[in-house]
């Protein structure tokens, strides 16, 4: 990990207490954060598997098991995400290419994940359109607020489509879809997500290009 005032996203979560237990577990027992953050693209394909699955299996009780699966794995996924951060600077443990793994994995664990929902829903027209636009317009949220930072101004972690609100809708969704494979129907719920992360995502990317383009404008 860099900078820890530049790359660390502001959250609520990393003051309580479960949190720093989890970290100073991960410490002592001298798990390099690297690993965690390679961890979550793990997290992230279960999460992904958990969906294309669901679109091979008839039994109700086994869409819920992967469903409830699929939300499982994105909170790992962000677990993660949260503890190589805490491990790194509370550990004192930051390495010179911890910024490589604090970016590069969480691209690939969104990509993964919203990807693979599109491709689990082959019974809707363009799916796999939506998810791979959802997925691209993720990664220009991050690389604009990449950019800003590279650019020296403080990195925009402002949403209404940040990491963990994309997280946060999928997760949502995919609890919800338990519910409709319970009224024997499937995808809707997912279809709806990936909408709504793909048009938040379009209001972040212009958000944060405002926000940049302001900034360097006052410097």
């Amino acid at each position: 990990m860099a900078t820890d005032s530049l790359v660390r996203r502001p959250l609520k979560s990393r003051n309580s207490r479960w949190a720093s237990l989890v970290a100073g577990l991960l410490i002592r027992a001298s798990v390099p954060p690297n690993v965690i953050s390679v961890l979550s693209i793990l997290f992230a394909v279960c999460a992904g598997a958990s969906f294309l699955l669901v679109s091979r299996v008839d039994n109700i009780a086994a869409q819920i098991v992967l469903y409830l699966s699929a939300a499982v794995f994105i909170q790992l996924r962000l677990l993660c995400n949260l503890m190589d951060g805490m491990v790194a600077v509370e550990g004192g443990v930051r390495s010179r290419s911890g910024e490589v793994f604090n970016e590069l994995p969480d691209r690939i664990s969104d990509v993964v994940v919203l990807v693979s929902i599109g491709y689990s829903l082959a019974e809707f027209r363009y799916a796999r359109e939506l998810a791979w636009s959802a997925a691209l317009l993720a990664v220009l949220t991050a690389y604009i607020r990449l950019l800003g930072g590279s650019l020296r101004m403080p990195q925009d972690f402002s949403g209404p489509m940040a990491k963990p609100h994309r997280m946060a809708i999928l997760t949502v969704a995919a609890l919800l879809s338990i519910v409709e494979a319970l009224l024997h129907y499937r995808g809707n719920i997912l279809m709806a997500a990936l909408v709504i992360v793909a048009v938040g995502s379009i209001i972040t990317f212009a958000r944060r290009t405002a926000h940049l383009i302001r900034w360097l404008e006052d410097q």
